[in-house]
């Protein structure tokens, strides 16, 4: 009898590699590199990528452009059955909306130590979000290190 090792496709981080692609479109268009996918079902139903430079927009972060665009799939206002992955952890605003949106889980890559809603607390999330964070966190945060690293260079 031989040993098949169970292979789980859609795992966190599965999906975190997905926000990270995202995450890489922003940065080849000079935008600060946060990339976010909305999940439902196991499957992605919205992606997007920082354009607040594209759009003239400091609203238009990924996680905010992803909800709307998972809102507009579903015809739904409510996201309580969808992930939203993210590879920075959420600002205020990125929060506020995850709040109103309802949405059922929130998973993130690196922390921001300057600009993340911990500076505010959990109490930004609803109630019954599900919060993870630290998911590729490294490869996350090697990313926006890359792109200011360049910033200044």
């Amino acid at each position: 009898m031989s040993y098949e090792p169970k292979i789980e496709l859609f795992t966190d981080e599965y999906f975190m590699r997905e926000a990270l692609k995202e995450a890489q479109k922003a940065f080849d268009a000079d935008e600060v590199p946060i990339g976010a996918v909305v999940v439902c079902n196991q499957r992605i139903i919205a992606k997007a990528h920082n354009m607040t430079e594209a759009l003239n927009d400091a609203t238009a972060h990924a996680e905010m452009l992803a909800i709307t665009a998972a809102e507009n799939y579903l015809n739904a206002k409510f996201l309580q059955d969808c992930t939203l992955y993210v590879t920075l952890e959420p600002c205020v605003m990125c929060a506020g909306a995850s709040f109103w949106s309802r949405i059922g889980k929130v998973v993130y890559g690196a922390p921001d130590e300057r600009y993340g809603y911990k500076k505010a607390g959990d109490t930004l999330f609803h109630p019954k979000t599900q919060i993870i964070g630290g998911v590729m966190a490294q490869e996350c945060g090697q990313l926006i290190r890359r792109f200011f690293e360049k910033k200044r260079g």
